[in-house]
């Protein structure tokens, strides 16, 4: 188990913008040859944006894009004519295939949070792909099968044991609260990658607590 701490992650982004950024894998000007990606996760990204912030158009293309809002909403626009906002709790799925282009802004009046991941699909090429599952449960994962990959999210108590699946790979981020994963407490933006992921323990260690996982099968 590799554990990655919030404060080692590349800051960017654009301050007097409203734009704040943190990767957790090489991205943009913070190449890093040995830091591409685990598993199909070739991006972690934490996205701060002040109200009235955001992405202009950009294009994407044979990325397979996931979002997770913290805090705040999330308005999207894309090029294959959808508009959604996107809140805490939903799953937002962006499958670029062949190449979209989309916008990405806090359109509201409160600070926003959001974490976006970027998986690699299994074969490039295709239709772009888009849809919102609103407010995913911890008993509900959501399946990937175009990256090889499904997201759980588990919200457990105070003590409480929440499952890891066994996997030859799992990538585990801590959204909010505290996490003994594995005998290694994580806090809020810490992560883990898990390789032959086995009988992995993950026990919350604070009232409130919040952990995506990626669990990945390559073909």
């Amino acid at each position: 188990m590799d554990v990655r701490r919030a404060r080692e992650r590349y800051r960017g982004g654009d301050p007097a913008a409203g734009i704040d950024t943190r990767h957790a894998f090489s991205f943009g000007p913070h190449y890093d040859p040995d830091n591409l990606g685990f598993g199909a996760v070739i991006a972690c990204n934490e996205e701060r944006l002040a109200p009235g912030a955001g992405f202009g158009e950009h294009p994407h293309s044979h990325t397979e894009i996931v979002t997770w809002v913290v805090e705040g909403e999330l308005t999207h626009r894309d090029s294959t004519g959808r508009e959604t906002v996107i809140r805490p709790g939903d799953v937002q799925r962006l499958s670029a295939a062949s190449g979209v282009r989309h916008v990405e802004r806090n359109a509201g009046s409160t600070p926003l949070t959001f974490l976006q991941m970027w998986l690699t699909p299994l074969a490039p090429g295709g239709d772009p792909y888009y849809e919102v599952v609103p407010g995913l449960a911890d008993s509900t994962p959501y399946a990937l099968p175009e990256a090889g990959a499904t997201l759980h999210v588990r919200r457990p108590a105070a003590g409480e044991r929440a499952a890891v699946p066994d996997a030859p790979y799992v990538y585990a981020h801590v959204v909010r609260g505290g996490i003994r994963l594995d005998g290694e407490e994580l806090g809020p933006g810490d992560a883990a990658r898990i390789t032959d992921a086995e009988d992995v323990e993950a026990v919350a260690v604070s009232p409130t607590a919040e952990l995506l996982l990626w669990e990945m099968h390559p073909a």
